[in-house]
């Protein structure tokens, strides 16, 4: 475990099965890292549950602000200009008394609320969120998992530099192997988006020395053999995440490395978020948790946003951020 003290922020009333799930994985989270501080973002009296339960020394890690208002997951995203607890927790990272965040909510919702309080990097019209799967060969970042669901070619050409970038940061990568996700590798394959997207990646300089190997297909993204990042659109992304977690359950658990995440890095704001599978469970939520103080202590962050600098963005890519 990194050493440093991280201070999470973290959304008790988001995901399909909270408080409860939220509130057994922030103890977990708790009582395995004792540089960990969390703040929690929710009512008092489920705040207080997780706090009763643990011993005097990891009470004093733990503090609260409370807020009784959740954005659901059937609201409009804009939901989160309201108050909530996802909102309160960007607020609180804002004033300093939190370093990132977490939250199984509404997607949208986080995103908006990451966006309206932190800002997106100048350089990035539309944030992502980023996975990191288990593959046979060792680590495959895949992005976009659910940030942007209809994108641009020139939106995919800036993920791959976002993707590029967090693999050489978060996971030590050295030369990643970007890919672009098709229905076959062969120049020309797949549909609209990704014949004219193809070309854009290729054109565009990639940071700490990755290269483009071009199109991939869905196994790639488990054998891991062509490339440690694969380029595709938010709703494609967030399918086969899901339809991953399903084969591992068919096949009896994930493999020993680790199983799909339910947690992914939002990448393109001015903060540190993390965003946990709405059907999260209590290990996942502690997981996203953990991977929150991971890029916090990392300052990956910054880092990221550092290697972006420099690197030319298409004129043409519009914004596509829904405020």
């Amino acid at each position: 475990m990194e050493p440093g003290t991280a201070r999470i922020a973290v959304d008790l009333l988001g995901g399909d099965d909270a408080p409860a799930v939220v509130v057994d994985g922030a103890l977990r989270a708790v009582r395995a890292d004792p540089d960990l501080h969390l703040l929690l973002v929710g009512p008092t009296e489920v705040a207080g549950g997780l706090i009763d339960a643990l011993d005097p020394a990891q009470r004093a890690r733990v503090a609260v602000r409370p807020v009784r208002t959740a954005v659901g997951m059937a609201d409009h995203p804009t939901a989160a200009r309201e108050h909530s607890t996802v909102r309160a927790a960007v607020h609180a990272v804002r004033e300093g008394l939190a370093d990132a965040l977490v939250s199984a909510g509404s997607t949208g919702a986080t995103v908006t609320a990451a966006v309206l309080g932190f800002g997106r990097w100048s350089d990035v019209r539309r944030p992502a969120l980023v996975a990191t799967l288990p593959a046979v060969a060792g680590p495959v970042v895949l992005l976009d998992v659910g940030g942007a669901l209809e994108p641009r070619p020139a939106t995919l050409a800036r993920h791959a530099v976002l993707g590029a970038a967090y693999a050489a940061v978060a996971h030590g990568v050295a030369e990643p192997r970007v890919g672009l996700l098709s229905v076959g590798t062969e120049a020309g394959k797949g549909d609209w988006l990704r014949r004219a997207a193809d070309p854009a990646l290729a054109a565009v300089p990639l940071p700490g020395g990755a290269r483009y190997v071009g199109l991939v297909e869905g196994y790639d993204v488990s054998l891991g053999v062509r490339a440690d990042v694969v380029v595709t659109d938010g709703f494609t992304g967030n399918v086969l995440l899901k339809a991953i977690e399903g084969a591992y359950a068919m096949a009896g658990g994930p493999p020993a490395g680790g199983g799909a995440p339910r947690a992914a890095a939002l990448l393109g704001v001015a903060g540190t978020v993390v965003v946990c599978h709405g059907a999260a469970r209590p290990d996942d939520v502690a997981s996203g948790i953990a991977l929150a103080a991971h890029l916090w202590r990392r300052g990956a962050t910054e880092l990221i946003s550092g290697l972006l600098d420099g690197i030319p963005q298409d004129s043409a890519h519009g914004n596509e951020v829904v405020q």
